[in-house]
């Protein structure tokens, strides 16, 4: 067993333990000046093991492309969480502890992107999600945040129970839990009625994750609920893991199966109902939780079409919606007053008061709905592609509807940051705070005039599951 292969879950670990010590001595202070530095190390760690291969543990547990690229990005996302909350040093909430189960909750990622046995894949979810139950209440004394860590633990109770129900069904039919002895079987009702309904059953807590509906409800109400940063984190983070995890399972389908219609029945509901919902909000986390089931339902485009296409599509847009998305939390995070949440009104006249805020801000919404030339355009034009080639032109349709709809809200906040005045007084975020924002929007932008690069390197992990 190479050290060096297992160098990005073991820094993590590390870092993890770093933050238990620190946090049973009480230095707050010392975390944040040092955690930001620590969370770039690791992204350096996952990229230098970027070439890692190999099988571990009785083959549950696999080093590939798919890994490896997930792995990269995970620390990527983690690192600007972390240095986000960093720059926040009036709150008290911010302590080491809250830092630990950030980088618990990642590191259970880390596990679950390398899990190829459905049991391994359980406990891996599991772990990751446990961090979050107790995350997401940590807001003070606000009831919104109680009231959000409670919806967050029953739905997550409840669709943990459909998908052992399911994982049952799997095991009685196919006798077996290893996705590679599983893609090998046939996966028509007709065929196994009995493993299809359980794969539907046990895909449900990887909907959950993603926000897909009907696992929907918990989305807007955790992200409103919950700290501005704690926000940042479950809107991305997260989901990269429930991708990574359908895009490994997706490798028993094919298209036009009932698993895969149903995928994307589910996926135009979603993103329909999640852009609808989205257009009447004037929470600015509220909105982007709906925009987040709006987006659950884009990349179901990917998973239907069942192809290496559409495998490499869905992992592309994933890591496009994880840069654009914590683009636009982070403008959250910079503008709330006190840690509260900030409204579409709160953006009024940002373009004198911040400047470089109401850029990025532009950047994330022009992504978010498609526009070129940003990591959007190319990740939604990858996704189109990808199912039309494979005839489900009607699902298409109903995306590049959405996405008209979409330009009414997201460009809605462009325009209260461009257009809107305020007589509140300028905003003055740390320098050093901006080059987080300011490497996230240049990265939107990189993905979307160069998106070649990283297009082929989800291509050749893709290319593995489906040859």
């Amino acid at each position: 067993m190479s050290i060096l292969a297992l160098l990005p879950e073991l820094w993590l670990l590390g870092l993890v333990c770093a933050l238990f010590v620190a946090s049973i001595s009480d230095r707050r202070q010392s975390v944040m000046s040092w955690l930001p530095l620590a969370a770039g190390l690791g992204v350096v760690a996952a990229a230098v093991s970027l070439g890692a291969r190999g099988e571990y543990l009785f083959a549950t547990y696999k080093l590939d492309a798919l890994s490896q690229f997930f792995k990269l990005v995970i620390a990527f996302g983690f690192a600007v969480v972390a240095g986000i909350a960093s720059g926040n040093k009036d709150d008290k909430d911010l302590t080491p502890d809250y830092f630990m189960l950030l980088a618990l909750s990642a590191w259970g990622l880390m596990l679950l992107s390398s899990c190829v046995e459905l049991i391994t894949l359980y406990l891996a979810l599991e772990l990751s999600s446990y961090s979050l139950y107790a995350l997401i209440p940590l807001r003070g004394q606000d009831r919104r945040a109680a009231e959000a860590g409670i919806k967050y633990i029953l739905f997550g109770a409840a669709v943990t129970a459909l998908a052992l129900f399911g994982l049952s069904y799997i095991m009685a039919a196919k006798h077996t839990t290893y996705i590679a002895a599983l893609a090998a079987s046939s996966w028509s009702f007709a065929d196994a009625p009995l493993a299809v309904l359980g794969l539907t059953l046990f895909l449900a807590g990887f909907f959950y994750k993603l926000a897909l509906f009907p696992f929907h409800f918990w989305c807007p109400d955790v992200y409103q609920g919950a700290k501005n940063e704690t926000a940042a984190y479950v809107a991305t983070i997260p989901k990269l893991g429930a991708v990574v995890v359908l895009v490994r399972l997706s490798a028993f389908i094919a298209p036009h199966l009932e698993v895969t219609t149903t995928l994307a029945i589910l996926g135009a509901i979603s993103m329909t109902a999640g852009n609808l919902a989205a257009l009447v909000q004037r929470d600015l986390k509220r909105l982007l939780g709906f925009s987040s089931v709006a987006h659950a339902g884009y990349v179901m485009l990917g998973l239907a079409a069942g192809s290496a296409a559409g495998m490499s599509a869905a992992a592309f847009y994933s890591l496009a919606y994880i840069l654009m998305n914590l683009a636009a939390f982070y403008v959250v995070c910079a503008i709330a007053k006190n840690g509260e949440n900030p409204s579409l009104d709160d953006l009024d006249g940002l373009y004198k008061r911040a400047p470089a805020l109401a850029m990025i801000l532009a950047i994330a919404a022009f992504s978010l709905v498609g526009l070129p030339p940003t990591a959007g355009f190319a990740g939604k034009l990858f996704l189109l592609s990808a199912a039309w080639d494979q005839g489900y032109h009607w699902l298409v349709i109903v995306a590049v509807l959405n996405t008209a709809i979409s330009i009414y809200y997201y460009l809605g906040m462009v325009r209260h940051a461009y257009t809107g005045e305020s007589e509140a007084p300028a905003l003055a975020a740390p320098r050093g705070y901006l080059i987080f924002g300011g490497v996230l929007a240049a990265l939107v932008l990189l993905l979307g005039i160069l998106p070649a690069p990283l297009y082929d390197l989800a291509a050749q992990a893709a290319v593995q599951l489906h040859p």
